[in-house]
């Protein structure tokens, strides 16, 4: 899927090395289709780094895309230039009166806090909220879909006693669902977490139904019937060196950490790390957009939601 973004953004010039498909303002406007309206409400600290992995996976199918980037004002980033905010990124209060066919939340660093003592808790439910009338399918990410299925539904997370971190096999548990097209019964997927959520509280909740799952790692995809919202609970957006990233960082900080598992060759950081997840990345990015969002979402964007 061509994406359509400022010439600027500095997640351009890296997609482009890649061979990504840029799409320029004057190419999109003389091509008579309506792009697809995708919001990314982008929580890291690390922005520029997310705001290209997701751009990244968000090419990888056949439509225009047009993207906007969203941060929180009830909170400062401290890692991202506040000049690259200014012109790249929108906050909630300038486009809470426009409609979009998807949005991304992402996962956030504040998982061991209560959610309610996160700084933008009120501005995030309110964003969630406005989704439902707003928003044609939301797609949450690690902390982000923990955030989500507390709101709505009550569901805790819990702690782990050591961080879920590395590179775990899943297996998918619904063969007919849209999503999953494509995928193989088994199949590779990054965790980075010190929190979980629990089957047995999903359960409870007659309008969510868990579509893939790991042994070691737990919960992984839950949707609800509708095919509104979807909660993944790794990051299938990682690069190839994001764990790596993690982990040296916390090496380096003299920080309690175990090395990434399934990760590098025998597990020694000392190797370069295998990529083996990017193919379900693809896949599941472009499953969302094809299916929860293109094929449902009304012609006219001021009819979202259905």
């Amino acid at each position: 899927m061509p994406i359509k973004i400022p010439a600027t953004l500095p997640a351009r010039a890296i997609l482009e090395r890649e061979n990504i498909f840029i799409m320029d303002e004057d190419r999109a406007t003389h091509q008579d289709i309506r792009p697809l309206r995708v919001a990314i409400l982008n929580l890291m600290p690390t922005k520029i780094t997310t705001e290209t992995q997701l751009l990244r996976l968000l090419s990888n199918s056949a439509l225009q895309v047009e993207v906007t980037l969203l941060h929180t004002a009830t909170y400062e980033s401290k890692n991202t230039d506040a000049d690259h905010l200014l012109e790249h990124y929108a906050t909630f209060e300038d486009v809470r009166q426009e409609k979009f066919d998807g949005l991304i939340i992402t996962g956030a660093p504040v998982e061991q806090m209560h959610f309610e003592e996160v700084e933008y808790w009120d501005e995030l439910t309110h964003i969630m909220d406005w989704a439902e009338t707003n928003v044609e399918s939301t797609f949450y990410i690690c902390w982000g879909a923990q955030a989500a299925l507390y709101h709505k539904y009550g569901i805790p997370k819990y702690d782990l006693p050591h961080k879920m971190f590395g590179v775990y096999e899943h297996r998918i548990l619904s063969s007919t669902e849209s999503l999953l097209r494509g995928f193989d019964d088994i199949f590779l997927a990054p965790h980075s977490r010190h929190t979980e959520i629990r089957r047995v509280d999903i359960e409870k909740v007659d309008e969510l139904q868990i579509l893939a799952e790991s042994d070691e790692a737990g919960v992984y995809i839950v949707g609800t019937k509708d095919g509104r919202h979807l909660f993944i609970t790794g990051h299938s957006e990682y690069d190839p060196l994001t764990l790596k990233g993690e982990y040296d960082r916390d090496v380096n900080k003299g920080l309690p950490v175990d090395v990434p598992q399934n990760y590098y060759p025998m597990n020694d950081p000392t190797q370069p790390p295998n990529v083996r997840w990017r193919g379900h990345a693809n896949l599941l990015y472009a499953n969302w957009l094809n299916y929860y969002v293109y094929q449902v979402t009304p012609y006219d964007p001021n009819e979202i939601p259905k």
